[in-house]
């Protein structure tokens, strides 16, 4: 990388805008190898130079890659005036590694945002980066990139709603949905003998069900599937569109109470984040990454 001056180098590490870095090479704060800095002019190699504000060594990264847990009840924004936005979450304090790289001090790049965006009510993997060229061609349609959810729906999944996902469904777009894996978890033990009658209250339920008055139930047609059934499946779709997945089963007739997302383009979420942690991806999921979307690795 080609040498440059110590202003920007400082401003493209997120420590603040161009005077405010000024005020701190004027004040003595910047080292470069061990040697204080206090002309903005001064050009330094990021690569090679051992740039330090405060004592504190600077990490520039000009590509950087994250995988947050992002909590429901947040939304997918740099900030917002009403609910808690996930760039809150990127702090130290929720960093999960950071008894594996106890060398907190160091300031990183602050340009990162969100690899398209999860609903208010969904959890689960959310990835960020300042590589926009990545993150680009990963939600751009052609790209096929796969995201995989589970979720908990309100109604009996059965294998006719597989085959329509398989087919693809109409959702009030002006194209149907692209081929989706739709993967029944708990088994379609909604089969039309275990279905309730309409009009029968003493009906046992079958096994994995739960009974509910006709009244309460969601009917779909005869016979009747039990509202009170929870469905729990697994859904890869390609696509991203607005509320897509709470969508597609709305089409069948269906409800989901429950989405988290669990994958996105072979990077599967850290099963030892708890929500509201992040972690940065290592080079092996990074890869995968430009993998899914067919493109050639930088550097």
């Amino acid at each position: 990388m080609a040498a440059m001056r110590i202003d920007r180098f400082l401003a493209e590490c997120g420590i603040g805008s161009r005077s405010e870095v000024k005020q701190l090479l004027k004040k003595g704060l910047v080292a470069v190898n061990g040697v204080i800095a206090e002309k903005p002019e001064r050009k330094v190699d990021p690569v090679s130079d051992c740039v330090t504000v405060s004592g504190k060594r600077l990490c520039f990264e000009p590509y950087e890659y994250v995988m947050l847990y992002k909590p429901a009840g947040c939304v997918t924004a740099a900030r917002d005036a009403r609910q808690k936005a996930v760039m809150e979450y990127l702090g130290p304090e929720n960093r999960a590694d950071a008894v594996l790289e106890p060398e907190e001090s160091c300031f990183h790049k602050t340009d990162l945002a969100p690899v398209g965006r999860l609903d208010l009510d969904t959890e689960g993997l959310l990835l960020l980066t300042n590589d926009g060229e990545l993150a680009h061609r990963m939600l751009a349609p052609k790209s096929h990139v796969d995201k995989t959810y589970f979720a908990k729906v309100q109604g009996c999944v059965t294998e006719e709603d597989v085959r329509a996902f398989a087919e693809g469904l109409e959702i009030g777009e002006k194209y149907p949905t692209l081929p989706a894996e739709l993967v029944i978890l708990n088994g379609d033990t909604c089969s039309p003998k275990e279905r309730y009658a309409v009009g029968s209250y003493n009906k046992t339920a079958g096994e994995g069900m739960t009974y509910c008055p006709p009244k309460e139930r969601h009917v779909l047609g005869s016979p009747n599937i039990p509202a009170a059934y929870i469905s729990e499946v697994k859904l890869t779709i390609q696509e991203g569109k607005f509320h897509q997945v709470k969508r597609m089963f709305e089409s069948r007739g269906k409800k989901v109470l429950y989405l988290k997302r669990i994958s996105m383009g072979g990077v599967e979420l850290d099963r030892l984040l708890r929500p509201g942690q992040w972690r940065r991806l290592t080079e092996e999921e990074i890869g995968q990454l430009y993998v899914s979307c067919g493109l050639p690795r930088k550097g």
